[in-house]
């Protein structure tokens, strides 16, 4: 090998020398910066960098957090049990299908052996739902009360201890009772025309003004006799005027019995008025005895 050759090719000139004695400066100083200089600081402080990663780590919290938590079942009434609800509950597509399809005919559910009549679910997924059905007031108190039973006129007559026929008594009658001045006693006499004639001494509590002792004064005092002139209703056919005029229903109730009648037709009984909201279950027994079904 020729080394004096090879030596020559390390031979510079003056300038030649300082120009590689600069490049060594500039690599060692590159390599110090590069070693000893953090270039990451100046990212970490970028305020819209650092904003969002604080917002991605609440998104990242949230996630976390909506995992963790279970479905959580509230009271509700199952009539409108929509379609993810139902999902959630357990239910197949078929059982939601059939409460939808039983609504659609514009009926209702009214306790949880009826919801599972029409879904068909079994009794353990019952079991589970039930717990958490929430009928509206007025079915729970529907359901509390006896089943209707066609008193006759003649059944009321056998509960009084009384001395005179109420549908008979003057004026002049009611005045002898104690509490019954000439303003209640002419109060009376108007209710009773209004309805034709009294089916129950219990109609004396609806007159307007009267005190208990007055309510229990007339009741001892009189009966029910005669009853051949009641002014009766006819529930199928009478106007939203007419039924609202009737004593024991008012405007709103006349409403929901002129809706219900054009959505289901005609009244068979005293039974299917009951269904209607707001109806007022307690006194059906001698409402019945005013309508006319025919």
């Amino acid at each position: 090998m020729n080394f004096k050759k090879i030596t020559n090719y390390f031979k510079y000139s003056k300038e030649q020398s300082k120009a590689v004695l600069l490049l060594f400066g500039i690599i060692i100083t590159s390599q110090m910066i590069y070693f000893f200089v953090d270039f990451d600081s100046q990212e970490e402080n970028d305020p819209e960098e650092q904003q969002w990663l604080s917002l991605q780590h609440g998104i990242d919290s949230l996630k976390i957090q909506k995992d963790s938590l279970a479905y959580k079942v509230y009271p509700y009434n199952p009539n409108f049990i929509s379609d993810y609800k139902g999902y959630k509950l357990g239910m197949s597509i078929a059982e939601i299908d059939r409460l939808h399809d039983f609504r659609n005919k514009n009926k209702y559910v009214n306790s949880a052996a009826e919801f599972q009549s029409v879904t068909k679910v079994s009794d353990s997924l019952l079991q589970t739902m039930s717990s958490n059905f929430k009928f509206p007031d007025w079915v729970t108190n529907k359901k509390s009360t006896t089943k209707y039973v066609n008193y006759t006129t003649k059944a009321f007559a056998k509960k009084e201890k009384v001395q005179s026929d109420i549908n008979s008594a003057t004026q002049e009658d009611l005045i002898k009772v104690y509490g019954v001045g000439a303003a209640f006693s002419e109060r009376i006499l108007k209710y009773k025309a209004t309805l034709g004639s009294f089916v129950s001494m219990d109609q004396i509590e609806d007159v307007w003004g009267l005190s208990p002792e007055a309510v229990q004064g007339v009741k001892d005092n009189f009966k029910i006799g005669t009853t051949t002139n009641l002014n009766k209703l006819d529930i199928n056919n009478a106007s939203l005027k007419e039924i609202s005029r009737f004593p024991y229903f008012n405007y709103k109730q006349a409403t929901s019995i002129i809706t219900y009648r054009s959505m289901n037709g005609d009244f068979v009984n005293i039974e299917d008025l009951i269904k209607i909201k707001g109806f007022p279950v307690d006194k059906a027994k001698i409402i019945a005895l005013y309508l006319d079904f025919d």
